[in-house]
């Protein structure tokens, strides 16, 4: 079972969540709110910063193969202005996402492209710009939301393939684990559950198999012996591993203390 959409549905969610995005912005008392898990930013600056996102990665994938980012990009990056009236803030917001939208339609998946996740498990390519992309407008809109009201769930189609995505792109790595080899677990409440190793060999995951299922990994990846577990729904899970919910939140089994050596730390590349 997979929980990533294709091409064509994560370019929908992106412009989904984007959309979700901007009536959060345009129901808010005042854009110069204070966003709680962005902490010195203003909803204006979160507004210019996932806008500037979609504008820098548009250029990105139009850019083509690269091994370091395009001067191009660059500059659409040090250029970004948006306008602080807020209708006009929330056309350039829409402009932004047409721009990202349309360059990934034109490339298609498997262009490639630079990244900044060079060695992790995810493809560098217009696919993974894509779905890591989903994620972040699904996280700023989250933010938006919590600066002014009361919270949203993430969408579940989003949020199950978010915590797979993540441990993909922000976490897989070959590079060596500074402490002892530890397991990590997480369990999504929507009956998906995965297995992120760290040791020397670097950090690496794998889907753990339902019950009743077989396993498509090693032999005895199954649900005994782990370090430490964390449970809750996948949208939860997405937040806890993007630093919006506490530990508190949600179900920690296990040895704590190891999710907060791995939150601090910084792989070299």
């Amino acid at each position: 079972m997979t929980t990533t959409p294709d091409f064509a549905g994560l370019l929908h969610l992106i412009d989904d969540r984007s959309s979700a995005f901007r009536a959060a912005v345009a129901s808010a008392p005042a854009l110069d709110v204070r966003v709680p898990t962005c902490p010195g930013w203003t909803l204006f600056d979160l507004v210019e910063h996932l806008g500037g996102g979609d504008r820098f990665w548009a250029a990105v994938v139009g850019a083509g193969p690269a091994d370091v980012p395009p001067a191009d990009a660059l500059a659409v990056r040090a250029a970004v202005a948006a306008p602080a009236e807020r209708d006009a803030l929330l056309a350039w917001s829409a402009e932004s996402t047409r721009l990202l939208l349309d360059t990934l339609r034109e490339a298609g998946p498997d262009r490639g492209c630079w990244t900044w996740w060079g060695r992790s498990l995810t493809p560098r390519n217009a696919g993974g710009v894509a779905r890591h992309r989903v994620q972040e407008t699904a996280v700023h809109t989250y933010d938006a939301l919590v600066s002014w009201s009361a919270p949203q769930p993430l969408p579940a189609k989003t949020a199950l393939d978010g915590v797979d995505e993540f441990l993909s792109t922000c976490v897989a790595t070959p590079a060596a684990w500074p402490h002892r080899p530890a397991t990590f677990d997480f369990h999504a409440a929507e009956g998906i559950s995965w297995r992120l190793t760290v040791d020397g060999a670097g950090a690496r995951h794998l889907r753990l198999p339902a019950p009743g299922e077989t396993s498509a990994g090693p032999a005895g990846q199954d649900r005994a012996a782990t370090d430490v577990s964390v449970s809750a729904s996948a949208g939860e899970l997405v937040l806890f591993l993007y630093d919006r919910l506490p530990a508190g939140d949600l179900r920690i089994d296990g040895d704590g203390e190891l999710l907060d050596l791995l939150r601090a730390w910084e792989p070299e590349e």
